[in-house]
């Protein structure tokens, strides 16, 4: 169970002569510094009002108009005007959000704006091996197309893009930089899979297996970035969203076979539901539950379509799902604690930090 202390309950514990004078100077001076460290993360939390929408939608029409979004005649511009506005993109994108950030205090537009200036890497990796006859893509193929097509050439863009985007977390420690990064290992995760496999034309399976495999690694990571806890912000996040949709993606998308395979893909997604409990991550659950919902569309277009009763035991699991989302919401944090102290010690350690706080 978890206990919450004031400094009026220290006090009464020093007047009592639970504690000496000096023991409760002591324990005052650390409450107080925690609550100024509580306070200063309140603070760089994000928030979610109209301000921040803006600036988060700024941010990502940027990137997808000097990405995902450029057009053909952007593309035939010329390498050398291609490499030149990726310069002078991330050197101007660089110094406001540095001004922004050092000078103003605002490092949520300042953030973004260094995750524009990190999103131009991509573009002038691929003007560079343009320029020096090392077509990305094998072919004569426009910049967009780094978002679309499948190429094992296309690794130095994404390990580029994730080298920029470490080095700007060491200068700007900004959660949303991670997203940069996981978004390159996604990436990568699919242009690696003729390399892995040893192949040129690969099957829609095999994409898959290495998807999931390689969402498993980046999991992997999330759960370690997630086991310290970092002033910055939750650097985790993103982390945990690609690697699920790169792990869900490929399995999901894999042929399960016979009835036995589709249980097995029912469990796994149960087990992602209650790892958000364990992990305190609703990513988790909403991954796991879209799974379910799909093995159960499954049962009710194949193995039960002529069942009279199925749709109503289903609409029933459906309303108790309902209600424990609603209880989990009113008594999410205590069952947390309680879930903490039912743990062994060993798996308690292995929860993330904010998990384990509300232990």
């Amino acid at each position: 169970m978890k206990f919450r202390f004031t400094i009026d309950d220290i006090a009464a514990a020093r007047d009592a002569g639970a504690i000496d004078a000096e023991t409760f100077e002591r324990l005052s001076q650390f409450l107080a510094s925690g609550r100024a460290a509580g306070a200063e993360a309140a603070s760089q939390a994000p928030r979610y009002d109209v301000v921040n929408v803006l600036w988060y939608a700024g941010a990502l029409i940027v990137l997808g108009a000097m990405g995902m979004f450029s057009t053909t005649a952007f593309g035939l511009w010329g390498d050398k005007a291609l490499l030149v506005t990726a310069i002078v993109y991330a050197v101007l994108f660089t110094l406001a959000g540095a001004y922004l950030w050092k000078k103003r205090d605002l490092r949520t537009p300042g953030g973004l704006l260094v995750a524009c200036a990190v999103g131009m890497a991509p573009l002038a990796i691929f003007a560079l091996q343009s320029m020096f006859g090392v077509s990305p893509a094998g072919e004569a193929r426009p910049y967009g197309d780094f978002y679309v097509w499948i190429k094992s050439s296309w690794l130095p863009m994404e390990l580029g893009t994730i080298g920029a985007a470490s080095i700007a977390l060491l200068a700007f420690p900004f959660p949303f930089l991670v997203m940069i990064i996981a978004f390159s290992l996604w990436f990568m995760s699919m242009d690696l899979t003729p390399w892995l496999m040893g192949v040129q034309e690969f099957s829609w399976d095999q994409r898959a297996s290495v998807s999931m495999y390689f969402g498993l690694a980046v999991l992997a990571v999330a759960w370690l970035v997630d086991l310290k806890r970092w002033r910055g912000g939750d650097f985790a996040f993103w982390l945990h969203l690609f690697g699920l949709m790169a792990f869900w993606g490929g399995l999901t998308s894999q042929h399960s076979g016979d009835e036995l395979g589709k249980a097995l893909y029912c469990a796994i997604n149960v087990a992602l539901i209650f790892l958000s409990v364990f992990l305190m991550r609703r990513a988790y659950a909403v991954f796991g539950a879209v799974g379910v919902t799909i093995y159960l569309g499954y049962l009710a277009s194949s193995v039960f379509q002529d069942s009279i009763l199925f749709p109503f035991a289903l609409s029933g699991i459906g309303v108790l799902l309902i209600v424990f989302g609603l209880m989990f919401h009113r008594y999410g944090a205590d069952i947390g604690a309680e879930i903490g102290e039912l743990l062994p010690a060993h798996l308690r350690g292995l929860r993330p930090v904010h998990a384990r706080e509300q232990a």
